[in-house]
Order: structure tokens, then C-alpha cells, then sequence
């Protein structure tokens, strides 16, 4: 079974390597040997539908699925969908599209918490009966009050020792929404002095009069997320748990839930969640700069959600190697943002035909070759990818090159076009700036050059070496583009350090995004279709945007390609 379906399973792209080995795999494999659940193997995936998914989720996703393909077994795709103030359906739409993106194969098994609602009902009257359970008149801050510290005891809710008919007839109340939100909660009757804060009589269910989006306004009483989350895991006997560590100690309340309602026991393995430098994963911190209008909607380029990145022309399977060379540990880090654009890189180097675009156009005249007269150029199209062929690309008297390749007077360690100075044009000539045109300001707006017709192909039959290569459009068969350049959505490593006073917001790169509106492209793109990926030669990687429309084409730049000079230029600053 192939654990993950891929773009490389059309041909697009290499088969992807083999995962390496890590604690949770080692895990299962000894469970496997042992025959401790019956030689299978399932997993889940468990999000809640409050927000998009984001390149957190990834790692878990490729965890989840990948493993349960290796060994043969299943992974669901549930949603946890217990809060429903905060859930909406759009969020479960996109949920499906981005784990199905990312290649998660749960065939017909899209399942929800709220599909267990009536069982767990029952498994909290069942705690109620035993006298396990209560329901409590105290308030959220009232409970929270009496919870007591890392270092003292809570203490006893004064409703904690009601009698099992009392217990029975409040909830049931509840459950026919005879009370207001906030007014009673079901607790587990656990430890009030419990050193793990989790076991001091967590609330199980809550009132909330709110219409869900699956069930509607059936239910006013909600389970909370630490009753719903194992017993769904029983439920659809699940055998490895996996979880981020934030649930370490949350594991203990899973345990003796299930241990006193005497279920099918899952098993809990607990991972380090992905961290990115100059990246926010918090839904809740990303729902806010949705609202604001910060940025433009969730599947925002500049944004780390999956439908972001995809929409910036990112692909699933650099992203899932992505999260195969972090890894899986029991610590907490942060990882390089450069890594999973090295990753991405390496993947677009493979799977995209390489183009001529110039985003900030400077006209170029060639005095000595015939007005008219138009030859094609031959361009390899990958040279990664012979099987990918070749185009034709038309070379005329006037070409636009980039702003950036000429320069009137050109500092040290600056080889490209300046006045004397010979270059070879990609895939055409040999060209000597002989002259400029300038505007009132001063600025060069025209270069005048000759070129030498034995170097056609950018061969020197002399023999003699040229130090630079630049790439150009014809100017009478360009086509016009709006271009996207997008770079870091915040300028610290951490968003979250701010002063005192300031939130992640303040951080926020207001260079984030540069629109360029008039980028003149070879015409070989004008049938690009959105989602198509490109690399403009010497310029980065970029993907058609769905913005695009007949007649005008949009074009994100989805990661840069290394620019010595740039580094250069930017020290010397």
C-alpha cells in the first residue's frame, strides 16, 4: 500500500525515499513482533475545524499516514469537532482538500467526534453511576480559582459529593437545556492534590447553546476535548495514538477514563510539534491577522497554512520531505525556515521547465542587427529533464533585460552589461553596450549595444570567455504579467518577541509583499494555466495564481534562487 499519494504517482515527479527510522516507528515495529494488537496497525489524524491546517500539521499528517501505509494498516481523517462556536463547515471543506493534497489516503473513513456524541453520553451517565463523576454549580472562574498550583493542592468543589440521583438528574437537565451556558459542568471525581494538574477533576462537559454544524441544535451540553479525544480513539480502535507533547500530560486523564469506563485502550506516543524561524503556528494568532485583514484570507502566499503554500506553488512532496529530514524527537525545537525552502528548491529543480521572464524591464536596442528580421532561439526547457525537450524563443533588434544587469558605472566584483563590456545573452548572443539613453532625471533608459552574429547560441568560435550570462524577453513578443514577490511574513526569527505592551503584529514585515505590474515574459507562457509552476531563469521559482483571468496573467514568486551579486551589493550597503 502506498502510505502517501503523490504527484510523483503520475509520473511528475522521483519516488520519494524511504522514511528513516525514528521512536514512534521503532515503537510499532516491537508492538508488531509482539502480535500486541493483533498484527495491525491504525493511526488517526484529529484536527479541529476552527481554522485552515498549516505546515504544523504537515509533520503529523506525513507521521499519521505515512507510518500506518508502511506497516499496512489505516489512518482516519476525524475531525474533533466538540466546540461548535468556534467550528465552521468551511473549515472541514478545506481540511479534506489539504490532507488529501498532502497525499493522506483515508479512503471513505472521514470521521467526527460528533459522530460519538450519544456514546459519550452514556460513558459519562456510566462515570456518573459509579460515583466517578458529578455536576458542579461552580463557575469557570470559580473552578479555575480552586485548581490550585504547581506546588498547592485544589481544593474540593462544594457539589462534589452529590448523590449519584442527584448528579443523574442535573445532567440530564443539562442535556435537555433547561439551564443557561456557563451555569453547570460535569467533573471527573479524580485528585484535587494530584501533582498533575490535568487529574484535579477536569471538566467533562459543558453547556453551550450553540448550533453545531453537523448536528444542529440537537445537543446544548458539549464534551470537552480530553473526555472526547481517547474515548473516540476506543471507539475506532485505534492502536498508536500519536500525539504533539503538549498532550504528555494530558495522557494520564486519557488513561483513566478509558481505565474506569473499561474500553479498548489505545496507546498514546507523544512527538515534538514542528517550530518554524519567522513563521506563526498558532490558528488562534492566524484567525486574527485573517480578521484584521492582515492578510488577504487564509490560502494568503505569505501565510504558513497548506492551502497558502500550495497556492504559492509549493508542492506536496517537498513539503513531505520536508518533514521526513526533520524528523520526530521528545524535544521541542525550532527549525530553519531555509531548510523547507532548500527542500522545496531541490523538488522545483527536478519537476519545472525553465523560462525567460524579466520583472523590472530595461530596453535594449541592438544597433547593428536588422530591423524586421526575428530568429527563433532553441531553449532547453529542464536541463534536469532531457525527456522534457526544447522551445523556441523569439530574438529580435529590441529585447528588455533586467534593470538590475546593467549598470552606467559598475562597481567591483559587477560583471554584467555596463558600457564596454561584453555579455552573453541566453540562448542568443554575444552583446557590447556601446551607448545609453537617458530620461531628464538621469536615468538610463534605453542601452544601445552591438552584437557579434558569429556567436549565435552564445558560442565563441574565437574561443574567447565572456564571465556573464543574462537571460531577456523580445520586447515585440513579450507578454505582460503581474508579478508577486513575496518574502517573510515577520522580521523576527520569533513573532512572539515583542516588548512589553506589543502583541506578534508588531512584527509583521510591512515588505512582505511587492506587486510588480508590468514583468514582460517570453510568449511561450501565455497559456499558463493557474497552479503551473516555472522557474524564470536566474529569478526564482514562481506558480500561475488563481487571480489569473484571460487576457491578464498573475504569477507568484514562490521561492528565490541564490543572487551572488545580490548578496554582494546587500553588505556592501
Amino acid at each position: 500500500m502506498n502510505p502517501l499519494k503523490t504527484e510523483a504517482d503520475t509520473g511528475a515527479a522521483s519516488a520519494e525515499p524511504a522514511a528513516p527510522s525514528n521512536f514512534i516507528r521503532e515503537t510499532i515495529l516491537e508492538d508488531l513482533k509482539t502480535n500486541k494488537y493483533g498484527g495491525r496497525v491504525h493511526t488517526r489524524f484529529p484536527p479541529e475545524p476552527n481554522g485552515y491546517l498549516h505546515i504544523g500539521h504537515a509533520k503529523s499528517i506525513n507521521l499519521n499516514f505515512g507510518l500506518a501505509g508502511e506497516f499496512g494498516g489505516q489512518c482516519n481523517l476525524r475531525f474533533d469537532d466538540t466546540n461548535p462556536s468556534k467550528e465552521e463547515t468551511e473549515y472541514v471543506d478545506s481540511i479534506i482538500e489539504d490532507v488529501r493534497w498532502l497525499g493522506g489516503d483515508f479512503g471513505d473513513r472521514i470521521l467526527y467526534a460528533s459522530d460519538y456524541f450519544e456514546q459519550l453520553y452514556e460513558w459519562a451517565v456510566q462515570l456518573i453511576k459509579s460515583g466517578q463523576a458529578y455536576v458542579d454549580d461552580l463557575s469557570a472562574d470559580e473552578i479555575r480559582k480552586r485548581r490550585g498550583t504547581l506546588t498547592e493542592p485544589g481544593q474540593e468543589s462544594p457539589y462534589r459529593n452529590r448523590s449519584v440521583e442527584e448528579n443523574l438528574d442535573l445532567f440530564a437537565r443539562m442535556k435537555a437545556g433547561e439551564f443557561p451556558d456557563g451555569a453547570r459542568t460535569v467533573r471527573a471525581k479524580i485528585d484535587m492534590a494530584s501533582a498533575n494538574l490535568n487529574l484535579r477533576d477536569p471538566v467533562m462537559y459543558r453547556i453551550l447553546h450553540a448550533e453545531h454544524h453537523r448536528t444542529g441544535n440537537k445537543w446544548c451540553i458539549y464534551p470537552m476535548y480530553d473526555f472526547a479525544h481517547g474515548e473516540s480513539d476506543s471507539i475506532e480502535r485505534i492502536t498508536h495514538s500519536i500525539c504533539t507533547l503538549e498532550f504528555e500530560d494530558h495522557r494520564p486523564l486519557y488513561d483513566w477514563y478509558i481505565e474506569q469506563l473499561g474500553i479498548y485502550h489505545p496507546q498514546q506516543i507523544e512527538f515534538d510539534r514542528l517550530n518554524l524561524t519567522y513563521t506563526l503556528l498558532s490558528k488562534r494568532k492566524l484567525l486574527q491577522m485573517v480578521q484584521q485583514g492582515l492578510v488577504r484570507g487564509w490560502d494568503d502566499p505569505r501565510m504558513p497554512t497548506i492551502s497558502g503554500l500550495r497556492r504559492r506553488g509549493y508542492t506536496s512532496e517537498a513539503i513531505r520531505n520536508f518533514c521526513r529530514r526533520v524528523g520526530v524527537s521528545k524535544t521541542n525545537g525550532s527549525t530553519e525556515l531555509g531548510l523547507l525552502e532548500y527542500f522545496l528548491r531541490e523538488d522545483l529543480n527536478k519537476r519545472v521547465n525553465r523560462v525567460m521572464a524579466v520583472l523590472r524591464p530595461l530596453r535594449v536596442v541592438i544597433d547593428n542587427y536588422p530591423e524586421g528580421q526575428v530568429e527563433y532561439m532553441e531553449a532547453v526547457n529542464n536541463p534536469e529533464d532531457p525527456g522534457q525537450g526544447s522551445r523556441e524563443v523569439p530574438f529580435s533588434r529590441v529585447l528588455y533585460i533586467e534593470q538590475d544587469d546593467f549598470r552606467e558605472d559598475p562597481p567591483k566584483q559587477y560583471f554584467r552589461l555596463s558600457p564596454g563590456r561584453e555579455v552573453r545573452l541566453r540562448y542568443g548572443y554575444l552583446v557590447t553596450c556601446t551607448s545609453v539613453v537617458k530620461d531628464a532625471s538621469g536615468q538610463v533608459t534605453e542601452v544601445h549595444c552591438t552584437y557579434d552574429p558569429a556567436t549565435r547560441g552564445g558560442n565563441t568560435p574565437d574561443g574567447r570567455k565572456v564571465k556573464v550570462t543574462i537571460h531577456w524577453v523580445s520586447a515585440e513578443h513579450a507578454i505582460d504579467a503581474e508579478v508577486r514577490i513575496y518574502d517573510n511574513l515577520f522580521t523576527k526569527e520569533d513573532p512572539n518577541e515583542v516588548a512589553e505592551g506589543q502583541d506578534f503584529t508588531a512584527n509583521l514585515n510591512p515588505n512582505s509583499l511587492e506587486v510588480v505590474s508590468k514583468a514582460k515574459l517570453e510568449p511561450s507562457l501565455g497559456d499558463a494555466k493557474s497552479g503551473s509552476r516555472y522557474q524564470f531563469e536566474r529569478l526564482g521559482y514562481f506558480s500561475v495564481d488563481p487571480d489569473t483571468t484571460p487576457g491578464k496573467l498573475v504569477f507568484n514568486r514562490t521561492v528565490a534562487l541564490r543572487d551572488t551579486w545580490a548578496k554582494i551589493e546587500k553588505k556592501s550597503k
